[in-house]
């Protein structure tokens, strides 16, 4: 396409509401987070990497209720402890750890979720 069609094309989708950064980075958030089970660093992780700006990544991590983040995390914790069929404790710690910080989940509620469980 000439230059000039490109322009005229992305500010008719702007004035539409069809390209907006803060619409994809909450709806991005809402979903990466109940569908997918991601931990806040992992979300902020991602949108950086898709150049995201910190405002509206900080608009998209309101979308996540506090509430129900802890509930999923104590909910994932404990399904994944359960599958771990691991017999040395340390071992089990180790996995368990390195599962919900993949995940994105803050080191400080990993750990004190591990010394609860285990």
């Amino acid at each position: 396409m000439i230059p000039q069609a490109i322009e005229l094309i992305i500010v008719h989708l702007i004035k539409e509401n069809y390209l907006n950064e803060e619409r994809f980075a909450r709806s991005f958030a809402r979903g990466k987070f109940s569908i997918k089970k991601w931990g806040k660093r992992r979300i902020v992780a991602e949108l950086k990497q898709r150049q995201v700006s910190q405002f509206n990544i900080k608009a998209a991590l309101t979308e996540i209720d506090e509430t129900a983040y802890l509930s999923t995390f104590d909910e994932l914790a404990k399904k994944r402890l359960s599958q771990i069929k691991e017999k040395n404790v340390f071992k089990r710690k180790r996995k368990l750890a390195d599962y919900l910080i993949y995940r994105g989940w803050e080191n400080e509620l990993v750990y004190a979720k591990i010394r609860e469980l285990l």
